[in-house]
């Protein structure tokens, strides 16, 4: 029944003395992920004859730390890759940084800021270099942090997106796009950042509920005025038409006439689209197709122009009285040059709305029209949705599968420039007369007077887009992409599969020639707090898992989340719960070193199961069950069950009973008790490696000093040896429910834990006769003497143990007690009852009121049904 062949290596040789007396983690954690690099234990082998499994890591910001969802998901992928390897698979985890474009460039302006200069002082490649300084010097906190958590990663194959083969990667498939018309330039409405003067991705805009105004405007004189509400007045200057639906009877009259644009000496027509509603506000839309994503639509199904009316910087540009001002002072000075020619038919103040904020510096994004690259993601999205619908990529758990393709099959051209100078330049050269040249990595720019390249980079999306093959050598046909490509799971969170996983899908797919980047698509939900709610700094209920990990040990933080990851779903997480899973730490520790302690050995074949007692039986059949449910709970990807399942055997099964029942087996001593030890010892090997991908580093000290063996990390994965026995298992579950009534019998009584008390067993006929000792260990029960008389009786799955509580309780007090508790749970059901039999009540009371008085009528019956019980229970009087 055993499957654990790894030989003894050089690993540590402890007597079980060694084992300290207290699980210290920060005694042992840094140690143990030092000495597991130093081996090599994470580095892959890319020659190896072992099946790959591989996972790419979501790379962090090169200016992030670890918080609670980088620690959730590296938990998790840790958990896979762990497992994977000790199941013989060649596993690797490649870790890696994202240069994050925005944030980076960020950070070294506010370091040239606090100099009093900026990047235009420096230029564009001292700037450049500056940067890639601070990446050295301050980038890649997370990857120490990473160690912190016990990352089980290849640190000899980290990479980074800035990195040359990277680069490399970025250029090739840029070109390729290219020349296959799947990249142009064009002007398009963009979310632009007035502050950092790029645009962003949809990612980078956070939406918040912000009080601005609504304001209703009068367009046009007479029988051609209509009335248009805006939250933006200051975009009205840009107005080239106002849209109506075409069925709009209030508006019919007015399609294809112009109207009056007020506070300009422009006229506009009024045209008829579908896309308006003619059901919300007065059903009319002025259409501003420079600064709003569906007035530019608007205006390309109707060749309206578009006008620009503000700089990059938000600042009005169109000559006249406004000219100059910023756009928030515009809006105000509009409304008011407004009110004063009485257009102003309505305002609403203060009118709450989503409104989109850069998340890197809060500033409000402003809708902007600018000339931008592009990816044409029509063919690209169409492979990525087949790929999905025809099985080559699972998507975990299924019913998310619809959200990617609401995506996918509803994507728009994405716009890939942005304008900064940390980035990939893109690489397209502008000749002095119109040309347009676009350059390969293997190829030379053009040279001569005129030529110059694009200054913008590309989005940092682009090139965590090409991750799964780019970190792997492509476009080079490395020893590394033929072994480990496609990947194996794809592990994120649900909240970027639109941005980051189906790019990686179209990307991936272009690339290698439908082969896609992964077989798996595994989508976690999002860490929240305690009560479910979001982790936000503004709620101050941000946790950082760096102090967790300070004060319970890493695998007490890692337990903890693996413990709340049910596929899909957001994760609650309080610090209570990380202080049950360092109990739960220290309850491996101490049942290992009261084994050692009692001789549990891991030596030699197992006895044969003749030779084994039922209880050693029992918990090695339940220990095989438990196999075959952690395997196929980690193949579907639920840890949440696993780590329950591994949490309930360890402790209540193999703790609470088989180490309480081997007590007595160990006292007695002889072959029984050799048996035991060598079942003990089996039980604790077979459970630590089933624990050990989700917690390390315990599990690691303790199988180490269990076994003498090298390391967990390289042992086998415990096997199903399809030892089952039904028989043991019934005979061990009606030992546990006699011990477990008379303990609930106890308490009743108030009997304190460690009191004795003389008591007679009648077990003929049960098949339990061969465990008296044992549970009078559990129970506390002493042999009943020559003057023993029997004050209670408790018939128990067959059996009956009768007790002797004479001197022990002080029966007529307790009864009292009882009687007192019994005639107030009896008037509390009296009197709710009949609250809820007046319909009087019932018809006026508030369900709420209704509903917690059901709560105590409910309460007072279970209480009565108990102290009944308990007074029966009562030795005779």
């Amino acid at each position: 029944m055993t499957d654990n062949t790894q030989q003894p290596g050089p690993g540590p040789q402890r007597a079980p003395a060694d084992l300290p007396t207290q699980y210290a983690p920060a005694e042992v954690e840094g140690k143990l992920y030092d000495r597991w690099v130093e081996r090599g234990y994470f580095e892959a082998d890319a020659t190896s004859d072992k099946p790959p499994y591989t996972i790419v890591i979501p790379p962090p910001n090169v200016t992030g730390s670890l918080h609670l969802g980088h620690a959730f998901q590296h938990t998790l992928m840790d958990a896979l890759t762990r497992r994977k390897r000790m199941q013989g698979f060649e596993a690797l985890w490649l870790p890696g940084m994202d240069h994050a474009g925005i944030a980076t460039q960020n950070k070294v302006e506010q370091q040239l800021a606090e100099e009093g200069r900026s990047r235009q002082d420096l230029g564009r490649e001292e700037f450049t270099d500056r940067v890639w300084q601070w990446k050295e010097e301050y980038g890649g906190r997370i990857l120490g942090q990473m160690r912190r958590l016990g990352d089980g990663v290849d640190w000899s194959r980290e990479r980074f997106t800035m990195d040359e083969g990277l680069s490399r990667a970025v250029g090739t498939i840029f070109k390729r796009l290219h020349d296959d018309g799947l990249i142009y330039r064009a002007e398009r409405i963009i979310n632009w950042c007035p502050r950092c003067l790029t645009a962003i991705s949809d990612i980078e805009v956070d939406y918040q509920e912000d009080a601005g105004e609504l304001v209703s405007i009068a367009y046009g004189e007479g029988e051609d005025r209509l009335v248009v509400a805006t939250t933006r007045a200051e975009t009205m200057l840009g107005d080239t038409a106002v849209a109506v639906h075409p069925e709009d009877e209030r508006y019919r009259h007015l399609i294809g006439r112009q109207i009056k644009l007020p506070l300009t000496d422009r006229t506009i027509p009024v045209v008829a689209d579908d896309h308006v509603d003619p059901e919300f506000g007065t059903g009319a839309v002025k259409v501003t197709p420079a600064h709003d994503p569906n007035d530019f639509a608007i205006g390309r199904r109707h060749d309206l122009p578009s006008l620009t009316v503000m700089d990059e910087r938000g600042v009005i540009t169109v000559p006249g009285p406004f000219e100059g001002l910023d756009r928030f002072e515009a809006r105000s000075t509009i409304v008011s040059a407004l009110r004063e020619q009485g257009r102003v038919v309505a305002e609403k103040r203060p009118y709450l709305h989503a409104v989109g904020h850069c998340s890197r510096c809060q500033t409000t994004v402003e809708p902007r029209l600018s000339m931008q690259w592009w990816v044409k993601v029509g063919p690209l999205a169409q492979e990525a949705g087949d790929a999905v619908r025809d099985g080559r990529v699972a998507i975990h758990p299924p019913e998310m599968a619809k959200r990617y393709f609401d995506w996918v099959d509803n994507m728009h051209d994405w716009c890939i420039s942005r304008q900064l100078w940390w980035g990939h330049r893109i690489p397209v050269w502008y000749g002095p007369n119109g040309e347009t040249v676009c350059v390969g990595p293997d190829e030379e720019p053009p040279t001569g007077e005129g030529w110059t390249q694009d200054s913008d980079v590309l989005d940092t999306w682009f090139s965590s887009g090409l991750w799964p093959f780019s970190t792997l050598g492509w476009p080079e046909q490395t020893p590394d992409l033929k072994k480990f490509y496609p990947t194996d799971t794809l592990l994120t969170g649900h909240d970027i599969i639109f941005f980051w996983v189906a790019r990686m899908m179209m990307f991936g797919l272009y690339a290698l020639d439908g082969t896609p980047p992964f077989r798996t698509i595994a989508l976690t939900g999002l860490v929240r707090d305690e009560h479910g709610k979001k982790m936000s700094k503004s709620f101050g209920n941000v946790v950082d898992p760096l102090d967790w990990m300070d004060r319970y040990g890493a695998d007490a933080v890692r337990f903890t989340l693996a413990r709340g990851a049910n596929p899909g779903a957001d994760v609650p997480i309080g610090e209570d719960w990380v202080q049950a899973s360092r109990n739960f730490a220290n309850k491996l520790w101490n049942a290992t070193r009261f084994a050692l302690i009692n001789g549990a050995t891991v030596d030699g074949p197992l006895p044969a199961a003749e030779r084994m007692s039922a209880t050693d039986r029992w918990i090695l059949s339940r220990l095989d069950a438990v196999v075959a449910e952690a395997d196929a709970g980690y193949e579907d990807y639920q840890f949440a069950k696993v780590s329950d399942l591994l949490f309930h055997f360890a402790w209540d099964e193999v703790f609470d009973w088989y180490v309480e029942l081997s007590k007595t087996v160990f006292a007695v001593g002889g072959e029984p008790a050799d048996v035991s030890r060598r079942v003990l010892g089996e039980v604790l090997d077979r459970t630590l490696r089933l624990l050990h991908p989700i917690v390390p580093f315990v599990t690691e000290e303790l199988w180490t000093t269990l076994t003498g063996r090298e390391s967990v990390v390289v042992a086998a994965w415990p096997e199903d040896t399809g030892f089952r026995d039904a028989a043991a298992e019934a005979e061990l579950a009606t030992v546990r429910r006699v011990v477990t009534e008379i303990r609930r019998f106890r308490a009743d009584q108030g009997l304190q834990p460690g009191q004795r008390v003389p008591a007679r067993l009648e077990l003929d006929g049960t098949g339990l006769a061969g465990h008296e000792e044992a549970m009078r260990a559990l129970l506390r029960l002493q042999p009943a003497g020559d003057a023993f008389e029997a004050t209670a009786t408790l018939p128990v799955a067959g059996a009956t143990v009768a007790l002797d509580l004479s001197g022990v309780i002080d029966v007529e007090a307790e009864r009292k007690r009882l009687q007192k508790d019994l005639a107030a749970a009896e008037k509390e059901l009296k009197q709710t009852t009949a609250k809820l039999g007046n319909e009087g009540f019932l018809a006026k009371a508030p369900a709420p009121v209704v509903e917690k008085i059901r709560a105590r009528q409910a309460t007072a019956e279970a209480d009565i049904t108990r102290l009944t019980g308990q007074l029966e229970r009562l030795p005779r009087g």
